[in-house]
């Protein structure tokens, strides 16, 4: 089967709903044996990203929440966009153990934000599972950090580096970040973290290069790094993170087996003791939390899920919210869902949510019952290695 006849298997689950809370019931159907001359087609399903949640569908979503669990959703703004959109923060729980986790940071990666409405709704619910896992974990959700983005359907945030200079004006003369694009007049959020979380910009640490730490310049990035502070300050140690994005919408098991719908990774910075002393980093606590994820994926049997590969393991990259955070203690996962709205649209919408829900739903499970310490995070490295496939 070639991978558009794929994508097209997975279509009847598409799901358009405006507020993109309506309960998943399509069951994905199974991925089947893709050789490596099959067509990878990008053809939109014409959609774009209309069918996603917008700011203000998020913020009335968020409110309804709040109302419906009679608080047990506690929303909040947690900052402001450089245009001036609200931040929300949603928590639910009062367990020991942190939860921390953050969507869109790239504005043209909506999938966790639908994700993340699904699951607030599930672990705010009267059910006694619910109960007793807000007992016992605390969840909090950044559900979509980069606003701007996410209501210009692109990468960066809205910000140009004159923006900059009038918030830093130590920067005057300085050249800009090379994480701005000069062409959107926008930076790449997720390259503007530093595990120092009181850091000032300053004139000698730019303009940088993808190996370094950031510096806090955007408002979206100085909102989460705020939020992890408080949790910090609260819990100690932020135990996990979790960051959910969007990849390239082509990719396969390295045994060419199958496509591969989703990507997971532990894997951010190759020397750790290149940015200073992180006595809390724990490679091991990163990966028995991925194998969670993994596991409770593959729980899914003839869903298609199971066919999640790792995230390229040679990643270098410090200035991420993931990198920074995973050197502080927090054990940390990424997401990367196969699918671009520039490319996909609206493709596989209801399928590429419910995997998030399944994954992160499962992560978040064993962290409520502690058997995420008896995981075995050798499993990690066994995971297979994605592979690319051009589009023809």
């Amino acid at each position: 089967m070639s991978a558009r006849r794929w994508i097209s298997a997975l279509a009847s689950t598409v799901l358009t709903a405006g507020l993109g809370t309506a309960a998943v019931t399509a069951t994905a159907t199974s991925a089947a044996a893709i050789p490596p001359e099959s067509h990878c087609g990008t053809e939109a399903s014409g959609s774009g990203s209309n069918g996603f949640v917008n700011h203000d569908q998020l913020t009335s979503a968020l409110q309804q929440l709040e109302t419906s669990t009679g608080g047990t959703v506690d929303v909040d703004v947690a900052g402001y966009s450089n245009q001036g959109r609200e931040i929300h923060i949603a928590r639910v729980g009062e367990g020991d153990k942190i939860v921390f986790v953050q969507t869109q940071i790239h504005g043209n990666e909506m999938h966790g934000t639908e994700a993340a409405l699904e699951l607030l709704k599930r672990w705010g619910s009267d059910s006694p599972a619910a109960r007793e896992l807000r007992e016992n974990v605390t969840v909090v959700v950044i559900p979509r950090l980069n606003v701007d983005g996410g209501e210009l359907d692109q990468r960066q945030n809205a910000m140009t580096w004159d923006d900059v200079v009038a918030d830093f004006p130590q920067l005057e003369g300085v050249a800009p970040a090379w994480n701005y694009n000069t062409r959107v007049g926008g930076f790449d959020v997720n390259r503007d973290f530093n595990p120092d979380l009181d850091y000032v910009p300053a004139p000698e640490d730019f303009p940088g290069t993808s190996a370094d730490t950031g510096w806090y310049i955007a408002p979206e990035a100085q909102t989460s790094r705020d939020v992890y502070k408080a949790l910090e300050e609260e819990f100690g140690t932020v135990d996990y993170f979790v960051d959910l994005h969007n990849q390239w919408s082509c990719y396969a098991t390295d045994d060419l087996e199958n496509m591969s719908p989703l990507s997971i990774s532990a894997k951010f910075i190759d020397n750790p003791a290149e940015f200073g002393d992180w006595p809390k980093f724990d490679m091991n606590a990163s990966k028995r939390a991925n194998v969670a994820v993994y596991q409770a994926l593959q729980g899914r049997g003839e869903s298609g899920f199971g066919d999640l590969t790792l995230y390229p393991q040679d990643t270098n990259l410090p200035g991420t919210a993931l990198g920074s955070y995973q050197l502080r203690g927090s054990a940390a996962v990424l997401f990367e869902t196969s699918s671009q709205t520039q490319y996909d649209g609206m493709k596989r919408n209801g399928m590429l949510t419910q995997q998030i829900e399944t994954g992160l739903g499962g992560l978040v499970n064993a962290v409520a019952d502690g058997s995420i310490d008896a995981l075995d995070e050798s499993v990690y490295d066994t995971i297979p290695q994605r592979v690319y496939l051009p589009a023809d």
